[in-house]
């Protein structure tokens, strides 16, 4: 039986590579970093913690899931930052919230979050444990 630990990274599909570096640098306060691929390409990726989401230019032929497609992501990060504080900092960069903050079902139980899309139109969902 294999024993897992954590997710370490995923990967988004991209229009534009800067664009989305700078949204999620800005509104979610994610490190944006650089390095070498297995072909000696220069990528970009989203550090957070201990996990990385890799960005893929929707151009290119990179080894990649079957179908990927732009904006057609779906997840959630969890912040310790309380709820109204997310949303007054949504509102200051100029985010539509899709959904106000409600209670869903998180990995470890209940939890509390808003969601909003980024500039591909992934829908990105901000919780609280409560």
């Amino acid at each position: 039986m294999i024993k897992l630990e954590r997710i370490d990274h995923f990967v988004m599909r991209v229009a534009d590579v800067e664009a989305t570096c700078g949204f999620y640098e800005k509104v979610l306060g994610m490190e944006v970093i650089t390095f070498d691929g297995k072909d000696g390409v220069v990528r970009k990726a989203l550090r957070f913690g201990q996990h990385k989401i890799n960005l893929h230019p929707d151009d290119t032929d990179w080894f990649r899931a079957k179908d990927p497609r732009c904006g057609g992501e779906d997840f959630c990060v969890i912040t310790e930052t309380p709820m109204d504080d997310v949303v007054a900092h949504l509102e200051r960069c100029g985010v539509k919230i899709e959904e106000a903050p409600s209670e869903r079902s998180g990995a470890l139980g209940t939890i509390y979050s808003v969601y909003f899309r980024d500039p591909d139109g992934n829908l990105v969902e901000v919780s609280n444990y409560r």
